[in-house]
């Protein structure tokens, strides 16, 4: 039984796990933000522990592989980032890297448009954005937090 589950626990099983496991924590922020089931699995470490214990988990394979700082090559040029992605478990543990960042933006997001009164339906593409392409819309978001917050601030 539990050599079974452990084969289950593989790089592909942990990307579909993530890619899927995250929307519906998108879909509440988009469709419920101010309530207080998504306040309580959303804007609490529930979701980025989730991804972080997925990430722990790859991260000590790469580490009993010896490759762990072996094949850290994300400063030495593009050339070496591109040979890093080319081993699935660091490609996957970046992409877990942007879920979770991308996940506490729309949450911030959802929590800042509360504080300034921002109508959900103006917050809504920003939050689609960000689920995307992370700071494109995150900055799409500010521009509109300008217009309602009537102050451009640059460390709120």
């Amino acid at each position: 039984m539990i050599n079974n589950l452990i084969a289950l626990i593989n790089s592909e099983n942990i990307y579909l796990a993530a890619n899927w496991g995250v929307i519906p924590f998108w879909l509440l922020l988009i469709f419920i933000p101010n309530h207080s089931f998504t306040n309580f699995f959303v804007q609490s470490i529930i979701a980025p522990l989730l991804l972080a214990v997925s990430y722990g988990y790859l991260s000590y394979n790469l580490y009993l592989e010896d490759n762990l700082l072996n094949s850290f090559e994300l400063y030495s040029g593009l050339d070496g980032l591109y040979s890093m992605f080319a081993n699935e478990t660091f490609l996957l543990i970046f992409w877990l890297h942007f879920l979770a960042i991308s996940l506490f933006a729309g949450a911030w997001i959802v929590r800042d448009s509360r504080k300034y009164l921002i109508p959900k339906i103006i917050t809504i593409p920003s939050l689609i954005l960000t689920y995307f392409t992370g700071p494109i819309g995150l900055v799409i978001y500010w521009f509109f937090r300008i217009f309602f917050a009537k102050k451009i601030s640059f460390n709120d």
